[in-house]
């Protein structure tokens, strides 16, 4: 009994990273979101609002910073892995109340993009795009430039996998996750806010953990 005791413990990380495979390849092509329900890695769900979602990486992959900037830019992933990176560890939380605690990513501070691309006096907001084809979010520009908002390249020390929005997501460390925008290709700077996808739907477009949607969990901050 104890020989099989050890027997699983050793095989658990195989198993559950399988079953993570498994569940992110079927939560991009399952458009009824029934596989949101099951647990994923770590305590995660997968969602996506779009019926299916290619996948990306070095040779294909692109992300657009333009709109009310001085110098729009277009980044490649290698472009993205090779500026100066941050790394934020804190507890994910989803609006629905399932949360992760002590999460990892890295990436670029979001900032130092807009910094790079010289934001036009006008601009007071961003518009989030995503390579999905349909999900999209916002940001005021003091939002944006908080230190713990990035465009992320890893979660959990290694690469952000496709199921969790990779190669690169969008991640705002003191919101509910839904603000995190997964599968991110487009920045664009904009005169005001445009609420994204779940905004247009009812949620909220300040989106501070604890502290919206009618929810009191404890901040993330």
């Amino acid at each position: 009994m104890v020989g099989l005791g050890a027997l699983g413990l050793a095989a658990a990380p195989r198993l559950q990273s399988g079953l993570d495979t498994v569940l992110g390849k079927a939560a991009t092509k399952d458009p009824t979101g029934l596989t949101g329900l099951l647990p994923g890695g770590g305590g995660f769900r997968y969602y996506s609002v779009a019926s299916s979602v290619p996948e990306r990486g070095p040779a294909d992959y692109r992300l657009t910073v333009d709109g009310l900037v001085e110098r729009p830019a277009t980044y490649t992933l290698d472009a993205l892995r090779g500026l100066p990176q941050t790394r934020v560890v804190r507890d994910v939380q989803c609006v629905t109340g399932w949360r992760v605690p002590g999460t990892p990513f890295e990436g670029v501070p979001l900032t130092r993009l807009l910094d790079a691309a010289g934001v036009r006096p006008e601009a007071r907001a961003i518009r989030f795009t995503c390579f999905d084809g349909t999900y999209t979010e916002s940001l005021t520009l003091p939002q944006a430039r908080r230190d713990d908002v990035m465009v992320a390249l890893r979660m959990q020390d290694k690469p952000l996998g496709h199921a969790h929005g990779g190669p690169v997501r969008l991640y705002v460390a003191p919101m509910y996750f839904y603000k995190s925008a997964k599968w991110l290709s487009g920045i664009t700077l904009t005169q005001d806010v445009q609420p994204g996808y779940w905004e247009e739907l009812g949620y909220d477009v300040d989106a501070w953990v604890g502290k919206s949607n009618g929810r009191d969990d404890a901040p993330t901050v």
